[in-house]
C-alpha cells in the first residue's frame, strides 16, 4: 500500500524541501532531468575530481536542490580546503537558504583566496545587500563591474551597483554610474529593463513585457520597481511591488530575497 501511495503522490511533493520562509510557506526542488545523473556518473569515475564536483553541485544547483549542492561543495573542500571556486559556490548557495553569515564567511573567505573571481564579488555584494551593509555591497559591485564577463552580467553588476549607491545615499555617484553606461552592450534580460526605469527611459507600468512571465522574471522585476519607488520615498508603492515579488513564488531569486528582507525591516513592531 505505502509503494502506491508513493507512486500516486503528487510529484512535487517528491522533492525536498530547500527553504521554508518565515511564514511558513515550504518551497521545493525540481525533478532531476538527466544534468545531475550525468554529473553523478562523471564523478563517480574519479571522486575527488573537483571540477566534477562543482559541475555536480551546478546541475544540482539548476534544479533548486541547493541543500544537497552545498553538501557537495563541502564535499569539495574537505579535499581542497583552498580551491576558492568552492567557497563562491557555497557562498552562493547559502545565499539562496537565506543562511546569510554563512554566506558572508564562505564568499569572504573566497575573496581572500582570490580576488579575481566575479561571482565572489558580486554575490558578496548581494549579502552584504540583504544585510544592510549598503557601503560594503557598493566596495563588492566596484570590484566584480569590471571583470563581469558577459553583458549580461554586466548589466546585472551596474544594476546592483546603482541601488546600493542609492540606498548608501550617494546619490550623485548612482546617477554618475547610470551615465557612464558601463552596460552599454544590450544583455537583454531583467536586469537591463530594470535600468532602463532608473534612466527614465520606461515607466514603472512598463518595465513587464509579454515575456516576463516565469516566477524568477516576476520576482526580479517586481523587486526592481519596489526599490526604485522606496528610493524616491513611497514606501506604500514599494511596499506593493515586494509583495508581488513574493507571490511570484520565485524563491531563489535575488529580488525575491531582497524582498523578504525589505518586508521584514518594515513590519510594525509589536507592543
Amino acid at each position: 500500500m505505502s509503494i502506491l501511495l508513493t507512486m500516486l503522490a503528487p510529484l512535487c511533493l517528491l522533492q525536498s524541501v530547500e527553504y521554508r520562509s518565515p511564514a511558513g510557506v515550504e518551497y521545493r526542488s525540481q525533478r532531476d532531468t538527466g544534468a545531475i545523473a550525468r554529473a553523478e556518473t562523471a564523478l563517480a569515475a574519479d571522486p575527488r575530481n573537483v571540477d566534477r564536483i562543482i559541475q555536480l553541485g551546478i546541475a544540482q544547483s539548476g534544479v533548486r536542490q541547493y541543500r544537497e549542492a552545498i553538501e557537495t561543495f563541502t564535499r569539495g573542500l574537505k579535499i581542497a580546503p583552498n580551491n576558492a571556486l568552492l567557497y563562491r559556490w557555497r557562498g552562493h548557495r547559502y545565499l539562496s537558504t537565506r543562511q546569510f553569515d554563512r554566506a558572508m564567511d564562505d564568499l569572504t573567505r573566497g575573496a581572500q583566496l582570490d580576488s579575481t573571481i566575479y561571482g565572489i564579488w558580486y554575490h558578496l555584494g548581494i549579502v552584504r545587500f540583504a544585510t544592510g551593509d549598503f557601503t560594503g555591497a557598493v566596495d563588492a559591485f566596484t570590484h566584480a563591474l569590471p571583470i563581469a564577463p558577459d553583458s549580461g552580467e554586466r548589466a546585472g553588476a551596474t544594476d546592483w551597483l546603482w541601488m546600493s549607491l542609492a540606498r548608501a545615499g550617494r546619490t550623485a555617484d548612482a546617477q554618475a554610474v547610470l551615465d557612464r553606461r558601463p552596460d552599454s552592450i544590450p544583455g537583454g534580460n531583467a536586469y537591463m529593463q530594470r535600468l532602463r526605469l532608473y534612466r527614465g527611459q520606461v515607466a514603472p507600468d512598463s518595465v513587464f513585457t509579454p515575456a516576463d512571465t516565469s516566477d524568477i522574471a516576476v520576482a526580479t522585476l517586481s523587486y526592481g520597481i519596489g526599490n526604485w519607488y522606496l528610493v524616491r520615498g513611497d514606501t506604500i508603492r514599494a511596499r506593493t511591488w515586494f509583495e508581488r515579488s513574493i507571490a511570484s513564488g520565485g524563491w531563489p531569486a535575488f529580488g525575491f530575497i531582497m524582498s523578504e528582507v525589505e518586508l521584514r525591516r518594515r513590519r510594525p513592531a509589536r507592543h
